[in-house]
């Protein structure tokens, strides 16, 4: 006869077999739902790396943002939008399947074409190239046809190479390689408001937009401004019809300002495109890290446009300023003293250097200019290193300059 309390162990027994059943099932579950969604991860970020070639492929870019199918799969889908961003271009990949979604923003630019990118691009006006001091050129130079030669300034000969140019030396022509046109005009477009939208005001001191949301601007009109104590980042476009100051206590990251004048406060520290009219003048000590673009337009109006940069400045990026219209008053573009570039600049009138200066990169000028303190000496280059083949491989030079190649690749992510 079986006792009573067995049945109770038999229930016991079963209770547990059936709450271990019941983990097991779960357990499963979750798991299945775990790999489900690693999987549909994975495919999001295959997706999103196809979107990510897509916008890179193509330089025509999306203004607008559209929508595709990767495959022919209707649960492979993409937007995409690319848009430029003062010199540089600016991708948004939006991957989604069914609810879940992932966001990729980047930054396009331009790669330098390696075997043409001059190290030294100097108009030919029938006069030669003189070099003095501790002057380095290597990588390509274009000289006018009159050559190079060595000078004695400032009771100080030539030090440098023998061969004076450590590269493939070529015949410059009677202008420089021009710029851009279609992104020139984009450049011009950033100052062109409308009295209306002076409405705009910077709300508290930090202001964050990001690259995939709608941009935001901020409209100065004809009231100058200081910006002091504040931190702009993203996808933030400031634009004035007078004189814009930012002071070294302001923190700029990847935001673009265009004003009539433009001036940077000394010690200065941060990352973005500044767009001038009238005048640009940078202070000692300053800092742009890589990609920052300094760039004077011309504004039609009377009288010289200047930009200055202090001295033991550091750029890493694109310094430039076109040909005026008035031939007879070319800009001037003035480097203090050293001052240190990793990139390249392009001087459409004067190039000016106060003393010793180190580009990593290229400069492309109608004229050079050194001035001491009993005279001024027009196509001398003293104690100036030009060194193109020390450029970062990785370095994207942005939709703006010649000698670029059609090949475009990822400058920076954007919206981390």
């Amino acid at each position: 006869m079986v006792k009573a309390s067995a049945l109770y162990m038999a229930i016991i027994i079963a209770l547990f077999i059936a709450v271990i059943c019941s983990a097991l099932i779960v357990v499963g579950y979750y798991y299945r739902l775990e790999l489900s969604q690693k999987e549909r991860f994975n495919d999001l970020r295959r997706n999103l790396g196809s979107g990510q070639n897509i916008l890179l492929a193509d330089s025509l870019g999306y203004a607008a943002e559209r929508a595709i199918i990767l495959f022919g799969h209707t649960n492979d889908s993409l937007r995409l939008q690319r848009y430029p961003w003062g010199i540089f271009d600016v991708g948004v990949v939006k991957a989604f399947i069914q609810s879940d979604t992932l966001v990729s923003a980047f930054q396009i630019g331009r790669r330098p074409d390696t075997l043409a990118s001059p190290a030294l691009y100097l108009v030919d006006e029938d006069r030669p190239l003189s070099v003095s001091g501790q002057t380095l050129i290597k990588g390509p130079a274009y000289l006018p046809k009159s050559g190079i030669r060595a000078a004695y300034v400032d009771n100080e000969g030539y030090k440098g190479d023998k061969k004076m140019v450590n590269g493939p030396v070529r015949d410059s022509e009677r202008g420089l390689p021009v710029l851009n046109s279609a992104r020139m005009a984009l450049l011009k477009a950033l100052f062109q408001r409308e009295e209306e939208e002076e409405s705009g005001r910077l709300q508290g001191d930090t202001l964050k937009q990001l690259f995939r949301a709608p941009q935001k601007l901020i409209y100065f009109g004809k009231v100058p401004q200081t910006l002091a104590h504040i931190s702009l980042s993203g996808h933030i476009l400031i634009v004035s019809d007078t004189t814009i100051t930012v002071d070294s206590t302001a923190k700029l990251q990847n935001v673009i300002i265009a004003a009539k004048s433009l001036k940077i406060g000394a010690g200065f520290t941060g990352t973005c495109q500044l767009f001038a009219q009238d005048s640009l003048i940078i202070g000692d000590d300053v800092r742009f890290n890589y990609p920052s673009c300094i760039g004077l337009l011309a504004d039609h109006s009377k009288g010289r446009q200047i930009l200055q940069i202090g001295n033991k400045a550091v750029i890493e990026g694109i310094v430039f300023c076109p040909p005026a219209e008035d031939e007879s008053l070319p800009p001037l573009m003035q480097f203090g003293k050293e001052a240190v570039l990793r990139g390249q600049v392009y001087a459409g009138g004067v190039l000016s250097f106060k003393g010793k200066m180190n580009i990593t990169g290229g400069a492309y000028a109608k004229r050079f200019l050194y001035q001491n303190a009993y005279t001024a000496y027009e196509n001398y280059l003293i104690n100036i290193s030009l060194d193109a083949t020390s450029l970062s491989r990785y370095y994207l030079n942005g939709m703006l300059l010649p000698f670029s190649a059609p090949k475009t690749g990822v400058l920076q992510w954007l919206d981390k």
